[in-house]
């Protein structure tokens, strides 16, 4: 596979994180724009993904510090489908023509921060794997990170009933 050189990750490499970083999002409610954090409630939170798959890639998390569905309540287990049911609805009125939902459970599923689970929420468009992908091994992300994120928050104050 080829590399493409993207900078703007490396702020996610260089950092040494003193704790879990869903755990410092969950604890600080007043950063929710700068950590674009679009919806929360007592139970979980609904974060832009940093660096998405696709544009409208986001992340539902239990403020739980958690590593596995099995660890949940299970009111809180139906909370956070409810509200991924609901960010299915908002992913189609954003534009989404198909949704991958998915969780990694730990490092050996391919959990990028195995110790606090989440819940993935993947927009899919057509043509959004194309030759690009195919030939390159890379994807392009053609929008405005903070635009989509903008986007993304009113269609949860609908949604959801964000008090975000």
């Amino acid at each position: 596979m080829e590399h493409i050189y993207s900078p703007w990750r490396a702020k996610y490499f260089e950092e040494e994180l003193k704790g879990c970083v869903f755990c410092e999002i969950s604890l600080n409610p007043k950063e929710d724009e700068e950590n674009f954090v679009f919806y929360r409630d007592e139970i979980c939170f609904c974060v832009m993904n940093r660096y998405p798959y696709t544009p409208g890639h986001f992340l539902i998390i239990p403020h739980d510090h958690i590593d596995s569905p099995t660890s949940l309540d299970r009111a809180v287990w139906g909370h956070l489908n409810d509200i991924a049911q609901k960010c299915i609805a908002l992913l189609e009125e954003f534009g989404s023509l198909g949704v991958n939902y998915g969780i990694n459970i730990k490092k050996v599923a391919g959990a990028g921060i195995p110790q606090h689970l989440h819940i993935h929420l993947v927009p899919r468009y057509e043509g959004d794997t194309n030759f690009f992908t195919t030939i390159s091994q890379c994807r392009t992300y053609g929008v405005d990170f903070k635009v989509i994120y903008q986007k993304i928050k009113t269609l949860a104050h609908k949604h959801l009933r964000s008090n975000a």
